[in-house]
Order: C-alpha cells, then sequence, then structure tokens
C-alpha cells in the first residue's frame, strides 16, 4: 500500500466526523482489550461530544480516500501539545500510520515544542512507538480502579523523530 497522506481534518463536515467517530471507537475498542479496561471515555463519546472537543484534527488518507486514522491535539497555555488522540482504523493496523502522524505533526505541525501524551501503561504498541519517536516515559498514574496510565514528554531538546543516537565509538 502506498503511503497515506496527511490532510487537516474538518470535523463540521459530517462524512469525516463520522468516520473520524468510527475509527476512534474502533481503536479504542482494541485498546480496551490490550489494556483490560473498558472505560475510556471515548468509547462512550457521542457524536456531538465528539466535535465539540477543542482539538484541532489531523489524518492520514489512503490513496482511495479512505481515512486510515487521525491524531488530534490540543495546545497549552504555555504552547506546549498535548496530543489527545492518536488513532488507526484496525484495517490499517501494523502499516506505519500512527508512525507517520506522529512524525508529521513533530516535525511540520508543531516543531520544537514540548509534546506530551498518554496512554494505557500495557498498551507495548503505543508505549513503544513513542518511545522509539524520542518521547520520555514519566509517572505511571492510576486516574480511575483497574486502569494504569503512562505518561510521556518530548521536550523541544529532543532528538529527531525516528532517530535513535548511537553511543560514541573511539
Amino acid at each position: 500500500m502506498p503511503s497515506p497522506h496527511i490532510r487537516p481534518l474538518d470535523l463540521s463536515d459530517d462524512a469525516t466526523a463520522d468516520a473520524v467517530h468510527r475509527i476512534g471507537r474502533a481503536a479504542y475498542s482494541v485498546e480496551a482489550e490490550i489494556i483490560g479496561f473498558d472505560g475510556i471515555p471515548a468509547l462512550r463519546e457521542s457524536l456531538p461530544e465528539m466535535r465539540a472537543q477543542p482539538l484541532r484534527w489531523v489524518g492520514a488518507v489512503s490513496e482511495g480516500g479512505e481515512l486510515a486514522g487521525f491524531l488530534a491535539w490540543e495546545e497549552g497555555p504555555d504552547g506546549a501539545i498535548g496530543i489527545d488522540r492518536l488513532c488507526v482504523a484496525p484495517a490499517f493496523f501494523r502499516r506505519g500510520v500512527a508512525s507517520l502522524l506522529l512524525r508529521h505533526a513533530l516535525a511540520e505541525l508543531f516543531p520544537g515544542r514540548p509534546v506530551h501524551v498518554t496512554t494505557g501503561a500495557a498498551n507495548t504498541p503505543a508505549v513503544r512507538l513513542y518511545e522509539a519517536l524520542g518521547f520520555e516515559r514519566g509517572a505511571d498514574f492510576s486516574p480511575a480502579p483497574g486502569l494504569v496510565m503512562a505518561s510521556f514528554s518530548r521536550p523541544t531538546a529532543g532528538r529527531p523523530p525516528g532517530r535513535r543516537t548511537r553511543p560514541a565509538t573511539s
């Protein structure tokens, strides 16, 4: 499959909002199974509630025009970015869509800015993705009984996305 292209998403468009809502629910259902917790707020969020979120949205769109995944974020008063959602349609799992979205966002949408994100601590694919892209794991926390979340941040001086540093050799 050729690489999807990234474009802004307008949730005032009914078809776009429906696709984002459907993909979000499907992706969070899979995460709920992985982490053993079905109380993820986005699983119960209605379409109007999702649209009302003060978020900015970008999507990865396949060559055929199908939405493969999306990333949504908000900007804090200090200019830091809080990633609220990073979801991939299950049909596009393990094709690099989440990585493509996150790399694009870090390089093009908010380069050089601190970025924060949380995910279920047991969500190994997400944890690996954030670590591979230079995010540093912070403290785990438990916002609800039976749920452990991992926090990640990528400071402004972090290494470039997707590039691992090698120890110096002599």
